[in-house]
């Protein structure tokens, strides 16, 4: 009896057994990949668990990524669990990484967004990425761009309107949140065409869902074991993701719903040029999807397009404006002379609005913002897959494994810009950056795949910031230093970006 038992015990348990050891053999065996792998330098990783650097606090991540470059080379591996991940720190290796349309897909990490996003132009690879791209370039003709400017005006405005309550009372105040607020307003009118009010109304749901469901990513990003989808759809978070989730879909399908039948009707009456509405991302997206040049995109695939310039266009550019304000709060002559500058450009500007050329005007603030973005890259790191085998430097790295461009550390490599952490717009001159190797300051990624809104971005934040500075001066709380730098979604200041403001 006990031996037919033992028998039937050791029957059902083979599959297990064969499973354990397929597992052990890919933590602890070491094939021909992970031998290449292993030639690279890096930190002991213990088995199983990999790099006991993984649990480091995240407020050291980004900084001990300099002190590894320093002790291992521009290039160094680092290990979590069975999974390798590729450090790339250096100009010439992230040119080899990207160049091309090699090397093209993102990482595994970018899956986590994936529920929000689907395969939006952030996350697609191959020819739906390649069909996309080309579809959407043109809703970033500065024509295009130039329609929005006064969408960046209205809101900025109602952010400096909030701000004056507390001017000059000496009151010490946390900028980050008024800031933010600006950038959803403007990113879901000029996204959606909808005005979501962000800045007035406390209460929009769709507004708390946005910044509750980029926390549970960022947590989820950081729990292993809630990486699998059946393990994560199991627990309390997984299901508050997907209520936020929800909230969200339903929120962007019905505003397409209304932009489609406006399409519609507009194509089908003849109306006044004069009379037209200002045209939304989502309403350019319909238009150039209906040609019949096009494959119509389908109502998902708007969706998945418009929550990704939503997601990718909010939380980037508030991130870059407040970083601009805490180092001209800590550099008045150089906040000084930025203030000149803008002042000159829109003392006539009040009644007629600003134009693109007025903003090119604006030089030393580009150096700012620019300078700003070296220092504090609002994406500190970006990964890629390596979909061919790949020479980096003097090393071999294998198909399938993910390579992460610290943007951070390659923008503070001192043979490139000698005393990197100190705050030089004149980095930016001309004459000071003709020589530069072209990978070497990549705030909005490069390569084919490269941010396609990167100038909606700098006109976004020289309309916010030129308008900021011209109405405030801002004045330092503390240390420069003291302030945590945090790699969630966006680098982004552990406790807030503390200032005084007075007006001018």
């Amino acid at each position: 009896m006990l031996q037919l038992l033992g028998e039937k015990l050791n029957y059902a348990s083979f599959p297990l057994i064969i499973l354990l050891i397929f597992i052990l053999l890919k933590l602890f065996g070491e094939d021909e990949k992970t031998k290449i792998i292993n030639k690279l330098p890096g930190p002991f990783a213990y088995p199983l668990i990999g790099n006991i650097e993984i649990l480091e606090p995240v407020e050291v991540f980004m900084d001990n990524i300099l002190i590894r470059k320093k002790k291992y080379g521009p290039i160094f591996k680092m290990r979590a669990g069975p999974r390798y991940g590729i450090f790339i720190t250096r100009a010439r290796e992230v040119e080899d990484l990207i160049t091309g349309m090699k090397n093209t897909e993102k990482s595994f990490v970018y899956k986590f967004v994936q529920p929000w996003l689907g395969t939006g132009l952030l996350t697609a690879h191959g020819k739906k990425w390649a069909s996309h791209r080309k579809l959407i370039t043109p809703s970033f003709h500065f024509t295009v761009l130039q329609s929005f400017i006064e969408i960046f005006q209205e809101n900025s405005n109602i952010l400096i309107n909030k701000l004056n309550k507390m001017a000059d009372t000496n009151e010490v105040i946390d900028i980050y949140p008024f800031i933010t607020l600006c950038l959803l307003d403007i990113i879901c009118e000029t996204a959606m065409g909808t005005k979501i009010n962000a800045q007035t109304d406390k209460t929009n749901e769709y507004v708390k869902s946005v910044y509750r469901l980029s926390t549970l990513i960022v947590k989820r990003m950081g729990r292993i074991w809630l990486h699998p989808d059946f393990i994560y759809n199991l627990t309390s978070h997984g299901k508050e993701n997907r209520k936020h989730l929800d909230i969200v879909h339903n929120f962007t399908d019905s505003v397409i719903q209304t932009r489609k039948l406006l399409f519609e009707n507009e194509s089908s009456t003849n109306i006044d040029p004069s009379e037209k509405r200002k045209l939304s991302f989502l309403d350019l997206l319909l238009k150039a999807s209906s040609n019949e040049a096009s494959t119509p995109l389908t109502d998902v695939e708007l969706r998945e397009e418009v929550d990704t310039f939503m997601f990718e266009g909010h939380d980037t550019t508030a991130a870059a404006v407040n970083w601009a304000i805490l180092m001209l709060s800590h550099h008045p002559e150089i906040q000084e002379k930025a203030y000149e500058e803008v002042k000159t450009v829109l003392e006539n500007k009040q009644e007629e609005g600003l134009s693109l050329g007025d903003l090119s005007e604006m030089k030393l603030l580009e150096r700012v913002i620019k300078e700003t973005l070296r220092l504090h890259p609002s994406v500190p790191m970006i990964g890629r897959r390596i979909e061919v085998d790949t020479r980096l430097g003097e090393y071999f790295i294998p198909e399938g494994v993910s390579a992460v461009i610290s943007i951070y550390a390659l923008h503070r490599d001192p043979e490139v810009f000698p005393n990197p952490d100190v705050f030089d717009p004149d980095r930016f001159l001309p004459e000071n950056s003709a020589d530069r190797h072209p990978f070497a300051y990549i705030p909005f990624s490069a390569g084919p795949r490269n941010c396609i809104g990167q100038k909606f971005a700098m006109y976004e934040e020289k309309v916010i910031l030129s308008n900021l500075i011209y109405n405030y001066r801002f004045e330092s709380v503390g240390k420069l230093n003291d302030v945590i730098k945090i790699p969630d979604l966006v680098l982004r200041p552990k406790n807030g970006i503390f200032v005084k403001i007075y007006n001018r």
